[in-house]
């Protein structure tokens, strides 16, 4: 069957219409998908090792909309997934940041973070610059599958994750056929460049003695880091999720309720600001709950990390990423060339980047690596690549990864602006 009739199919004749089935079905894919990835079965090892379990948790639910299962255009629940519980994943993200143990690791990784951010802002205009004087016909497109809306959703993931890649999706509307292709560059250049870092990690000994890096705040920041590991993880009570659900959906709902005062008063009073965003409820709706999630961070609410808050916005984030999969049309995989050129390109001016402000600063690897990778991986894999150094620096590179979800959605956001303009 072509991928013309495939559509057709999807469009005029799914198989199952009830959304309530169809979460059923989705939730089972992600519970088979995590059983799987943290099984001992050799193969399964093996696979993963491969295959990231957050593209198979994409690609599952896409077979059901590819194949005439259900109808991704029709089915309500990405909708509610990504108005109800994509804010409150960003809250529950957010609100366990330290900064203050952040701003501690020491200046060098900061800089290093947030040059890892700037390299992902530039890198993708300069990358789809590059690309158009090969293929032209990449600039000049303003409808939702333009190049340039896509990509967003690859910056709003390599500066924050998956809930930031959503935010993106979203605010710069981004067609569904961009969006799947988009979503295999993400995954699989990103896990090239995780696989150099960790071959790095390797040496680390060898390149920072070459380098001249000073490694002794390393051992002080094992302790720091174990310690406060050990200060705040509890077993989790009912009170205690009851209260984490409370915060989520409850800075959602004002969330919506800000959106709904603020976006009318840009529409009346400032229409030049539309091409900025201003007009998208969606775009207010995710900067108040991100701005909420930093405040709360600098109250008791962040002890709630401790009871698992950002593993309940996790599990909010992965019914999200399952919605986002139904939509998308996997025939689409075989028009992404192009845009495999554009994502190493892209990922090539960021790691540059960082190879010479590291070098610059005689930061250790480690700070490179992880710093990276908070941006690129998010909080699933900047803990894998700190834990390569050390095991109880793991949780480093969840520190970083939260900032790289609380500046994500402003970060991407001018990545984005950068893009449109050129495009």
């Amino acid at each position: 069957m072509s991928a013309a009739n495939l559509t057709e199919a999807v469009h005029h004749a799914p198989m199952i219409t009830n959304d309530a089935t169809i979460m059923g079905f989705l939730a089972i894919m992600l519970g088979l998908v995590f059983y799987t990835a943290h099984s001992t079965n050799s193969f399964w090892k093996k696979f993963y090792s491969v295959v990231p379990a957050v593209l198979v948790c994409y690609f599952l639910p896409s077979l059901l909309n590819t194949f005439g299962v259900v109808n991704g255009e029709e089915s309500k629940l990405y909708y509610v997934a990504s108005r109800y519980l994509l804010p409150a994943c960003l809250v529950l993200l957010t609100l366990s940041v330290d900064l203050k143990a952040i701003l501690g690791l020491g200046s060098k990784a900061i800089i290093l973070f947030f040059t890892g951010t700037i390299g992902i802002v530039i890198g993708g205009p300069i990358a789809i610059l590059v690309v158009s004087a090969i293929s032209p016909e990449l600039l000049g497109v303003q409808g939702p599958e333009a190049v340039w809306r896509g990509m967003t959703t690859v910056a709003g993931s390599w500066i924050g994750g998956s809930a930031n890649q959503a935010a993106m999706k979203e605010i710069y509307g981004a067609g569904d056929q961009i969006f799947s292709a988009m979503v295999t560059v993400d995954v699989i250049v990103a896990n090239l460049w995780m696989a150099i870092l960790l071959i790095m990690a390797a040496k680390a000994k060898t390149i920072d003695a070459k380098t001249g890096a000073d490694v002794s705040a390393i051992t002080a920041l094992k302790e720091k880091v174990e310690n406060f590991h050990q200060q705040h993880s509890r077993i989790a009570t009912l009170p205690d999720l009851m209260i984490i659900l409370a915060i989520g959906l409850g800075v959602t709902g004002f969330a919506h309720l800000f959106a709904d005062t603020v976006t009318p008063y840009f529409v009346e009073n400032h229409p030049d600001l539309k091409n900025f965003s201003f007009h998208s409820k969606f775009f207010w709706m995710i900067i108040f709950a991100t701005t909420v999630g930093i405040i709360l961070s600098f109250t008791r609410v962040r002890e709630l990390e401790g009871a698992g808050a950002s593993k309940v916005g996790s599990a909010f984030l992965y019914v999200l990423i399952a919605t986002i999969g139904m939509k998308m049309d996997v025939t689409m995989i075989a028009d992404a060339p192009i845009y495999f050129v554009i994502g190493i390109i892209w990922m090539l001016i960021h790691a540059s980047l960082m190879l010479v402000v590291a070098k610059l600063i005689k930061a250790p690897l480690f700070y490179m690596a992880v710093g990276s990778q908070a941006n690129v991986g998010g909080a699933a894999s900047a803990p894998v690549v700190a834990s390569t150094f050390h095991p109880s620096l793991a949780p480093v590179g969840v520190l970083l990864a939260v900032l790289g979800y609380t500046v994500g959605t402003y970060m991407a956001w001018l990545c984005g602006q950068i893009l449109q303009a050129i495009s």
